[in-house]
C-alpha cells in the first residue's frame, strides 16, 4: 500500500498528549495539526487498539498515554496505524519473456524489504520522550530574543 499520513498524524498525537499533563480531545490535536477530529479519532482508535493510548468519556475526558513516552518508539505509531509494506511492488507480474521482467521482481523484493528493515530499525530507535524533548529544545531556541 505505501506509507500515508497516518504514521505523521498518530506521531504528532503521541507527541502531544506526552508534553501535557493532562487528557487532551480530539479537537485539541486537530487544531494542531490543523485537520479534522474525526480524521484524529480514527487516528486515536487505532493507537488505543494497539494499547498505545486510552480514553475517557464525558466531562473532562479525553485521550492520554496508555504507557510511559519513553516506552513508545515512532515504529510503535507506524505499526498501529498503518498496513501492508511500505514499498510498493509490482501490481501484477512483469513478462517473464522479457530478461528484466523475468527477474525484476526478486531483485527489487530484496532491495526493498532491506530499506523497509532499515525504516523499522530507524524509527525503533526514537521515542516519544526524545520528540518531546526535541519539541522543547525547539521552543526555548524560537523564544530567544533575535
Amino acid at each position: 500500500m505505501g506509507l500515508s499520513s497516518r504514521s505523521a498524524v498518530a506521531i504528532h498525537a503521541l507527541t502531544m498528549l506526552a508534553r501535557w499533563d493532562h487528557s487532551l480531545t480530539s479537537a485539541e490535536i486537530a487544531d494542531s495539526l490543523a485537520s479534522n477530529p474525526v480524521l484524529v479519532r480514527r487516528i486515536l482508535g487505532s493507537l488505543r487498539d494497539a494499547d498505545l493510548v486510552w480514553a475517557t468519556e464525558g466531562r473532562g475526558g479525553g485521550w492520554s498515554l496508555a504507557r510511559a513516552p519513553h516506552e513508545i518508539t515512532l515504529h510503535d505509531a507506524y505499526t498501529a496505524v498503518e498496513e501492508g509494506p511500505i514499498l510498493s511492488r509490482h501490481a501484477h507480474p512483469p513478462s517473464d519473456a522479457c530478461e528484466v521482467g523475468r527477474h525484476m521482481q526478486n531483485l527489487l523484493e530484496t532491495e526493498f524489504r532491506d530499506a523497509e528493515q532499515a525504516m523499522e530499525e530507524r524509527l525503533g530507535r526514537t521515542t516519544i520522550a526524545h520528540l518531546v524533548q526535541q519539541v522543547l529544545a525547539a521552543e526555548r531556541a524560537h523564544a530567544l530574543p533575535k
